[in-house]
């Protein structure tokens, strides 16, 4: 017998169904992983946003209910429910939910071979252990060649926010961001530096409201040239406060 998981919902079964089961079947049929921080907006089809948006309002609500908060009566939380629901489809997990931001990609017309480093770039995301907030800075260097492609300066900025958006630990996402621009410039050599900030540690567990975590990721000429890679280090720290 096949697994019902393994079967995409026809259009008569999907009437009376969950949006939310209707898009992990046609995920499952396609064999793709969800993950927390992977983008399923390939899946989601026109309206069903929204309608997931209601869905995770009502169960929602119901967290809401289990812990004993009093929805009705309580003026500030009446319409918390469709407030974190917005918060997490609309905002803070939108990185999921729709497709890669449009990025116009330009020929390296003057050959450009130098060091480029666009940042601090701010960055927001949140930890997928306890959904609590990760905020923090990211550094790109880019070492093109004369076959790159090169793309303006905000898309770095739209890109990165893309990959943040989600649920995630800070390691993945540096490493989701330098694939996605490796893959769109294709230059010599990449380097991906990032700081931040983790609530789950300040707000919960130890409340360490000190402690950040800087990790990096080091492409091509970056990982192999070190005169490069102390370059690009020491120029970043040199625009740090």
């Amino acid at each position: 017998m096949t697994a019902l998981s393994s079967v995409p919902l026809n259009r008569d079964d999907e009437e009376g169904v969950p949006v939310s089961v209707r898009i992990r079947e046609r995920i499952k049929a396609a064999q793709r992983r969800f993950h927390a921080n992977d983008n399923i907006s390939d899946f989601i089809e026109p309206g069903e946003l929204e309608a997931l948006l209601d869905e995770v309002q009502a169960k929602m609500a119901g967290v809401l209910e289990s812990l004993v908060i009093d929805t009705e009566s309580d003026h500030n939380t009446q319409d918390t429910a469709r407030r974190v629901a917005k918060m997490y489809l609309r905002e803070v997990f939108k990185g999921r939910y729709v497709a890669e931001p449009d990025v116009t990609e330009f020929p390296n017309v003057e050959r450009l071979n130098e060091l480029m480093i666009v940042g601090p770039i701010t960055v927001r995301s949140a930890c997928s252990h306890h959904f609590c907030p990760i905020i923090g800075r990211l550094w790109v260097g880019v070492m093109p060649n004369e076959h790159s492609n090169l793309i303006g300066l905000s898309k770095y900025a739209r890109l990165a926010e893309w990959i943040m958006s989600r649920p995630q630990i800070q390691e993945e996402a540096v490493t989701q961001v330098a694939d996605l621009l490796q893959d769109k410039m294709q230059p010599d050599g990449l380097a991906i530096v990032m700081e931040a900030d983790h609530f789950c540690m300040q707000w919960r567990g130890v409340k360490d409201m000190d402690s950040k975590m800087i990790n990096s990721v080091m492409r091509g000429s970056f990982l192999k040239d070190a005169n490069l890679r102390r370059e690009f280090l020491a120029l970043l720290n040199s625009k740090k406060p």
